[in-house]
């Protein structure tokens, strides 16, 4: 992986999400997208069997066609078409009527995808998989980790290090449906 690469998207990113929190929580978005890039790093340690560039540019640029006002040509200008796809594939579509209709379209154009647009999903839930936000109830939890087990299910075989990541954070996020 080149610095360069990682670098220029980070900036992109940080530029785009400027004024994103992340949800429940006072800190900036480049948080969450510093975490789920790390995870690619990690998994990457562990096999290096994908393309790394690629994985580590759409792990940082995950959210950007979802959460800011950036079009897919500048995405695809600036990262290239592969990225963007990758991206577009990691984002869910909003004119589906319902959450899990969303998440359903959105793990079958992942598993039309390169493995690493995969990985990049399974290390985004994995981040994501923290203490819940105080604003959301018990079914509202429940329903996430429900989520989480069924992109486990979906992206199985996309990357051995991060499922088995990705299983045992499900399986922790149980104590805190426990104390809602």
């Amino acid at each position: 992986m080149t610095q360069e690469l990682y670098q220029n998207a980070m900036k992109f990113a940080g530029e785009k999400h400027r004024d994103q929190t992340v949800p429940g929580a006072n800190a900036n978005y480049l948080l969450h997208i510093s975490n789920v890039a790390m995870e690619v790093l990690l998994a990457h340690a562990v096999d290096k069997s994908f393309n790394l560039d690629n994985a580590i540019q759409m792990a940082i640029l995950h959210d950007i066609l979802e959460d800011t006002a950036t079009s897919y040509e500048e995405l695809s200008i600036t990262f290239g078409n592969d990225i963007a796809i990758g991206v577009q594939a990691l984002t869910k579509d909003k004119s589906l009527p319902s959450k899990q209709d969303m998440i359903l379209d959105t793990l079958s154009r992942i598993n039309d995808q390169p493995k690493e647009v995969g990985l990049v999903k399974l290390a985004d839930r994995i981040t994501n998989l923290q203490a819940p936000p105080a604003h959301w109830n018990k079914d509202k939890a429940t329903s996430y980790r429900e989520e989480a087990i069924l992109i486990a299910q979906h992206l199985a075989g996309k990357n051995e290090f991060l499922h088995n990541r990705l299983v045992q954070k499900i399986s922790e996020y149980q104590k805190y449906l426990d104390l809602l």
